[in-house]
């Protein structure tokens, strides 16, 4: 008789030691040899600094996984542990991606079900546990989801005003009272010194959403002073082409809607790609979602250097560092679509 095989996706989550637990349960109530498999899926590229990172903190995270399945399956029941790290080598952008790793993870394995962890997250802070069981019940794998108990989750409005929060967010609030004020007067500088006081000991603790970096956070600052001049430029740039349309009697324009897997994490660099894409004339970003992008292009031009990733290498220097701003463009990799109007 065929081994019974069980996939369980692994995160560092709350309830994943109790869905290891039911998975070993379920197998063990079975009366054929069985296989448990424990996979992490790394939503970025292993090649590229977040990546490495990520697969770091994972295999973390399902060596503790290995060692929960083993104490559980003990010597009573006739049980394999099978470990694996998938998505090293491409991203990982939304459930459908997790989907069709782990459906090609099954067929390769011979896998029987998929038991989910109800708060299965990987790479992220929210939950994919509804997104993801309509993407894998549509790529046709059987999937539960483990009736673990677990107590409600809400996002914390309020952290813990660490010594890192305090200090990053007095020099940020004296640094705007200043451009506001006069920095050479020397009241404006004893009251800003004072309000920065004031804002950062009552408001550090809900103004981060992830404590500052104190190597880190001040690199990505230096960083972002160099990217606004180069993001000037390339408003100027794309003004005078725009003009030049507008200004020529047969105005060539080619609306198009375009889509692109951007390589930058959600949350601020997302926000900051997508904002800077819409500053840019001639592009506007429709919407923004699991790193993909829906942008309104009007002319060729502003959807070459859109395909071109300009402005997704610079804001990966902004948030990444020099190394990680040596990416392939979006067209090389395949991450560019034209979605909507005439692209024949």
């Amino acid at each position: 008789m065929a081994a019974e095989t069980v996939l369980v996706p692994v995160s560092d989550s709350v309830t994943i030691r109790q869905t290891i637990a039911y998975a070993v349960s379920e197998l063990a109530d079975g009366d054929r040899s069985s296989e448990l498999h424990l996979v992490v899926a790394v939503p970025y590229d292993a090649a590229v600094p977040e990546g490495e990172k990520a697969v770091s903190e994972l295999e973390d995270v399902l060596t503790r996984a290995t060692l929960w399945a083993t104490e559980d399956v003990g010597t009573a029941a006739d049980i394999s542990v099978e470990t694996a790290t998938i998505g090293t080598e491409e991203y990982l952008f939304g459930p459908r991606d997790y989907a069709d790793r782990f459906a090609a993870y099954a067929e390769a394995n011979d896998v029987d079900r998929l038991i989910l962890d109800p708060e299965y997250h990987p790479g992220g802070t929210v939950p994919l546990l509804q997104p993801l069981e309509r993407e894998l019940t549509d790529v046709g794998l059987a999937t539960e989801t483990a009736p673990v108990e677990r107590a409600a989750t809400h996002g914390r409005l309020v952290g813990k005003a660490t010594f890192d929060r305090v200090f990053a967010l007095f020099w940020i609030s004296y640094g705007f009272y200043l451009i506001l004020g006069d920095p050479t007067y020397w009241f404006d500088l004893v009251t800003g010194a004072a309000v920065a006081g004031i804002v950062s000991l009552t408001l550090a603790q809900i103004t981060f959403s992830t404590p500052p970096h104190r190597v880190h956070s001040p690199l990505r600052v230096v960083r972002f002073s160099l990217y606004i001049p180069y993001l000037i430029y390339e408003i100027v740039k794309a003004n005078v082409l725009i003009s030049a349309v507008i200004l020529r009697p047969s105005m060539p324009i080619e609306p198009r809607l375009t889509r692109v897997n951007a390589r930058v994490r959600s949350g601020l660099p997302l926000l900051a790609l997508a904002n800077s894409i819409t500053l840019t004339p001639g592009t506007l970003t429709v919407r923004a979602n699991d790193q993909r992008l829906l942008v309104h292009t009007l002319i060729p031009d502003a959807r070459e250097d859109l395909f071109e990733g300009r402005l997704e290498r610079a804001v990966r220097f902004v948030f990444y560092g020099r190394r990680a701003a040596r990416i392939a463009t979006p067209r090389e990799r395949g991450d560019t679509e034209i979605v909507g109007g005439d692209h024949r």
